[in-house]
């Protein structure tokens, strides 16, 4: 039985890594400057991650057939070096394993969380809360307005709680539930939560920013395919969790121009 059990488990890790290897389940469409990359380090991660697995697998299965129906009296091998010779030489390949790819990866993630983004680049701030996200763009004088928090009043839209009474620089802020940006441009996105973690995903852009309550953090891409893409968010927040979602719109130059205008109510 012990050789059966060692058989179908080599079978097992074979078969499970076919619709890997075949390429069945493909990532979705990417639609950024910097996405060819972030897919190039996860599948130097599913090789490696895939080839570790399979040699462990064989490797047990091996240890099962050798050692299945040994006689009481027989004399026990030992591995040279015994149990610590085996942790030691675990923590060496494994520790080489993610030394590597992060070596390989650094580049990656660099061009999306290390690097500074362009001069040019469009400034949006994005706020996450229960369970909405809602999006400000700078108007004609391309200042935003102060934030305010006690001056947050949902039921008044006043989202980001800002005083265009007092502050000028907020009177033409134009403030939105959908995400727009133009085609074949850098955004620098600024986010901000109101209240608890969230998330802000975009599988198409391959980029997963969490929300920090008390901290403003910032995330810089480039869309290049006009289209619809959800956004949704990935940190549990509370019971309205699961229906947590907004839309980037990725436009033409010119749409944006007008999207933007119909926005701000001109």
């Amino acid at each position: 039985m012990g050789k059966i059990f060692a058989v179908t488990l080599a079978l097992i890790a074979i078969l499970s890594a076919v619709p890997i290897v075949m390429n069945y389940w493909g990532p979705p469409e990417d639609i950024s400057t910097h996405g060819h990359a972030i897919d190039e380090q996860m599948k130097d991660t599913m090789y490696e991650a895939g080839f570790s697995f399979l040699a462990a697998q064989f490797i047990l299965g091996l240890f099962i057939w050798q050692y299945t129906g040994r006689k009481t009296g027989d004399k026990l091998k030992t591995f040279p070096g015994g149990a610590k010779g085996l942790v030691i030489a675990a923590l060496v390949l494994v520790g080489t394993e993610i030394l590597a790819l992060g070596v390989i990866g650094q580049k990656a993630w660099a061009s999306v969380y290390f690097a500074a983004p362009d001069k040019d680049a469009m400034t949006i701030q994005s706020q996450a809360g229960q369970f909405a996200f809602y999006f400000r763009y700078a108007g004609p004088d391309g200042k935003f307005g102060g934030m305010h928090p006690d001056k947050i009043d949902e039921g008044n839209q006043n989202f980001f709680g800002l005083d265009p009474e007092n502050d000028v620089d907020a009177r033409d802020d134009v403030i939105s539930g959908e995400l727009g940006v133009p085609v074949n441009r850098q955004v620098n996105l600024l986010l901000h939560s109101k209240d608890v973690g969230h998330s802000f995903y975009v599988r198409e852009l391959r980029i997963q920013q969490d929300y920090v309550p008390g901290l403003d953090l910032a995330v810089h891409f480039t869309a290049t395919k006009p289209g619809r893409y959800e956004i949704v968010c990935t940190q549990l927040c509370g019971l309205g969790h699961y229906n947590m979602k907004a839309y980037l719109n990725v436009m033409s130059q010119e749409d944006f121009d007008k999207w933007l205008k119909e926005k701000s109510g001109q």
